[in-house]
């Protein structure tokens, strides 16, 4: 009767999640040759960019009638639909990839192996969320609602360059331990179904919070840095000339890509690696199972 429990339920236990990412997906990924790798990582790179235009899209004019919760609330369950198609594609994304270090760690993949990855991925991440941006600069979509999407995308661009380190920092650490997690929950599912309701909320708690996800950020503020450039949209953005001139390259990288990235990599490998490594993979955790006293 136990076995036949265990075929058929939906979900896997959390110990065995962790076996698995850890001895067979990371590993895995990490032999893909080259141009796998880069295929893949520009895909994934594309699906978040899908998801962070439409999400904008949705949120342009709503906070009038919906207000600022509700707003947050439904970007970030569309903005879910990027990870859903980079996790049931098999994508290569820089972000959940940061949780090959529980590879690293039992050492079943080597450090060099590691970096030749995330710099193959980050870069197609990055290849990927710039090719959506133009594409999407070239449909002229800015000039939809009186120019407000374009707005919108230039003032979602302004926010972000003009935080400072320690809250791109600290909202990539709190946007990327639940971007990890809900990756972790799909791998805990056997149905499609099940990997998307997985995905959906923790993603829709991180965008509506309004953390920072590196690969997002990619096509976000290149998205705005383009978008600026047509007067309309300029003027539609309500901000200064004075302000608009902050929205540039070098504010791009060191006000939000490597602060966030920094972040990124921190959340998954202290609140996911380190933490289920201790839970469930570290020597002692197995031998602390196998001796703990049975309760009747």
């Amino acid at each position: 009767m136990e076995d036949i429990k265990k075929e058929y339920t939906d979900c896997v236990a959390p110990s065995s999640v962790a076996e698995e990412i850890t001895t067979k997906v990371m590993p895995a990924k990490a032999g893909y040759g080259k141009i796998k790798t880069l295929v893949l990582s520009i895909a994934a790179g594309a699906f978040i960019a899908f998801g962070a235009q439409v999400s904008m899209t949705i949120m342009t004019g709503t906070t009038e009638t919906l207000g600022f919760g509700l707003t947050k609330l439904l970007g970030g369950m569309i903005f879910a639909a990027g990870l859903i198609m980079v996790v049931l594609t098999g994508a290569e994304l820089f972000t959940g990839n940061v949780m090959m270090t529980f590879s690293v760690i039992e050492k079943k993949m080597s450090f060099w192996r590691l970096m030749r990855n995330w710099g193959i991925v980050y870069f197609g991440n990055l290849v990927g969320s710039l090719l959506i941006a133009c594409l999407i600069y070239a449909t002229g979509l800015c000039h939809n609602f009186h120019e407000q999407v374009g707005a919108m995308a230039v003032n979602t661009a302004y926010m972000k360059v003009n935080l400072t380190f320690v809250e791109a920092f600290t909202r990539g650490i709190l946007c990327n331990w639940l971007v990890c997690m809900a990756i972790w929950m799909a791998f805990s599912s056997k149905t499609v179904i099940g990997k998307i309701f997985a995905i959906v909320f923790p993603i829709t708690t991180f965008c509506a919070s309004g953390y920072e996800h590196s690969i997002a950020n990619m096509f976000f503020i290149s998205n705005g840095l383009m978008e600026k450039s047509v007067e309309a949209v300029a003027a539609a953005s309500m901000l200064s000339p004075d302000q608009l001139a902050t929205l540039n390259i070098k504010s791009f990288l060191l006000g939000n890509l490597i602060p966030v990235t920094l972040g990124n990599i921190v959340g998954a490998f202290v609140f996911m690696v380190l933490l289920f490594w201790t839970a469930y993979i570290r020597p002692d955790a197995h031998a602390a199972e196998d001796v703990a006293p049975h309760k009747n």
